[in-house]
């Protein structure tokens, strides 16, 4: 079986946030990046597969040389090989449609991507790929077996989980569940020194066209301050929480 991993080069959720040229652009300087969290739980299902099933896994990401590292630490979690579409990420369905013509020259039966990336939470291009390739689809995902070339997964809905089956080849929107916190893997020195071997493959993008553009970032508001209120002062309580909270 040959497993496509999509990999997002996000902030690291502790780094400080700030935008630039009247808050229309983000800031990179001072910011770490990582794997998007929803997609490393993609990858270490993967490697599950790898190991269980003798499964290849190929990453993938759209974005400049400043993402390779990214792509390096998840060649050491375990990814066979990387492939980087190397375009500035505009917006979703440019991002998809580098990442079908990916799927599509490399025949992969799984392709997993997070179902949304930690920075911008689009959530569109799982689903995306899936409408141009016309592969099958499961968004929410949070468990996949796979048998030969069928597959069972469960995925989260409004109020429960749903069990479903269907056929390879296919296109997921994974998310936490697909393996526990506690399963993920941190590349050792062996992960990291072989990393430095395998490919990395660096290849341009299709024409697409870019159909949305970020106009202007805004920071939440701050916090107000707190006020206390003695606590055998119920009706001033009250009378905060309906008039000014406006929460009863």
């Amino acid at each position: 079986m040959k497993i496509l991993v999509c990999i997002s080069h996000v902030p690291d959720t502790t780094s400080k946030i700030n935008f630039t040229n009247d808050d229309s652009q983000f800031d990179t300087n001072g910011v770490q990046f990582v794997i998007n969290p929803n997609d490393e739980y993609g990858l270490t299902r993967a490697v599950w597969f790898q190991e269980q099933q003798a499964a290849t896994i190929t990453v993938v990401n759209v974005g400049g040389p400043e993402t390779e590292p990214t792509l390096r630490k998840a060649l050491a979690i375990g990814a066979n090989d990387a492939i980087r579409v190397n375009a500035n990420p505009t917006d979703s369905f440019f991002v998809a449609k580098q990442l079908a013509e990916v799927i599509k020259n490399g025949a992969y039966d799984l392709v997993i991507a997070g179902k949304e990336s930690l920075d911008y939470n689009g959530g569109m291009v799982p689903g995306m790929i899936a409408g141009i390739l016309g592969y099958n689809f499961l968004n929410a995902c949070t468990e996949i077996n796979v048998d030969g070339t069928n597959v069972k997964a469960i995925r989260e809905i409004d109020g429960g989980r749903e069990a479903v089956s269907t056929t390879l080849p296919l296109i997921i929107g994974g998310q936490k569940g697909l393996v526990e916190e506690k399963d993920l893997r941190i590349p050792n020195m062996r992960g990291i020194m072989t990393a430095r071997t395998k490919t990395l493959t660096v290849v341009e993008p299709v024409e697409a066209s870019i159909n949305s553009k970020a106009v202007k970032f805004e920071k939440p508001a701050p916090k107000s301050a707190v006020k206390l209120v003695a606590a055998d002062n119920l009706d001033e309580l009250i009378n905060l929480l309906h008039n000014e909270a406006k929460v009863i």
